[in-house]
């Protein structure tokens, strides 16, 4: 039995959408992005390809697909040195058409990958490019194995 359930650190910041004659708004509203620093918008070369796993100990993120949708995988790390490989993961599936961003607190690692073609991911951070250097952790795609057993 899988423990993903357990972890669920994200928040889900609802939006929406009106249309009329002239075309489609989409909107998140209660997205406060008093805090954001920089964004920057993220397109795989292919849905075989997974970005991760990179983790953060100060800065946040938030994530909103502008186009397709993508797997995001989520694990709270333990230990930054060395932390354990069997941490519990937990998966989401972010799609455009949900108009909602996902807000990640710092102390999180993130994988993820296209699910279609030509997606776009477009992240936000709370600390500038400068800061990104001295908060950047990174492991190999296979270093966690829950990866690998619940993605089965």
């Amino acid at each position: 039995m899988s423990s993903k359930k357990e972890i669920t650190p994200y928040d889900i910041i609802k939006g929406g959408s009106a249309t009329d004659h002239r075309g489609q708004i989409r909107f998140v509203n209660d997205f406060d992005m008093s805090n954001v620093k920089r964004f920057y918008i993220i397109k795989n070369a292919h849905t075989e390809l997974v970005r991760g796993w990179r983790a953060h100990r100060i800065e946040q993120r938030w994530f909103y697909v502008l186009k397709g949708s993508f797997e995001l995988n989520i694990i709270k790390i333990d230990n930054w040195e060395s932390p354990r490989r069997d941490i519990p993961i937990e998966r989401i599936i972010i799609k455009s058409d949900k108009l909602e961003v996902i807000h990640l607190p710092q102390g999180y690692a993130t994988a993820f990958k296209a699910l279609v073609p030509k997606s776009e991911l477009l992240v936000f951070a709370d600390y500038d490019v400068q800061h990104a250097k001295e908060d950047d952790y990174t492991w190999p795609i296979d270093y966690f194995v829950n990866y690998f057993t619940d993605n089965n």
